[in-house]
């Protein structure tokens, strides 16, 4: 039925490749879109060509931007001795939230998954290797996520580092095995910051 309307079926089509979205979920949105005023939805096509332009990848520390260096690697009141390393820029922005950390990040794009066909190469693994030769930094705080991907990257990244003489710090197991830091509390990121312990 809807085949006779190709440009509801592209949109259907287009809204299902979204992480979680099934093709009833884009049926949905796709009729909500519909039912919306031309202005509303110049509006939403207008928000997201914009953020394809406009926002880019920090040339320093890898997190999502407008402006390069992005405003955490040019905070002068950050910790430059600690480096917080991330999976994506989601879990970033978790612990910014706990505003429990003050040092700086590195977002490595992904985890460890052989599997999945990622490896080191295919990470921000040796740009990480090359911040930390700049000498500023003593300690790194490994804050992948509480998934197998995520233990095998961490400790991974504890065998590169460690000969470099830089103390590797693990987030603390508040945190549940298998739960990425984009959904876990702002208290339980900050205690798990707290809690950190040598890798």
């Amino acid at each position: 039925m809807l085949d006779s309307i190709p440009s509801l079926t592209r949109l259907i089509v287009e809204l299902s490749k979204f992480p979680g979205i099934g093709r009833k979920s884009a049926a949905r949105l796709a009729f909500f879109i519909l039912r919306q005023s031309t202005t509303e939805a110049e509006a939403l096509a207008g928000a997201i060509l914009d953020l394809k332009a406009r926002v880019r990848f920090c040339s320093t520390c890898f997190h999502i931007t407008e402006r390069d260096p992005c405003l955490l690697c040019t905070d002068p009141g950050r910790d430059d001795t600690v480096l917080c390393v991330v999976e994506e820029p989601q879990d970033l922005i978790a612990i910014e939230r706990s505003h429990s950390f003050r040092g700086r990040y590195h977002v490595l794009h992904g985890a460890l998954s052989p599997l999945d066909g990622v490896g080191p190469e295919n990470l921000k693994i040796t740009e990480l290797l090359a911040r930390l030769k700049g000498g500023t930094v003593q300690e790194v705080l490994v804050a992948t996520n509480f998934s197998v991907e995520g233990e095998a990257t961490a400790l991974y990244l504890a065998q590169l580092i460690r000969p470099l003489g830089i103390r590797v710090t693990r987030l603390a197991y508040g945190i549940p095995m298998g739960s990425d830091l984009e959904y876990v509390d702002e208290a339980t990121v900050n205690r798990a910051v707290e809690g950190r312990r040598d890798l």
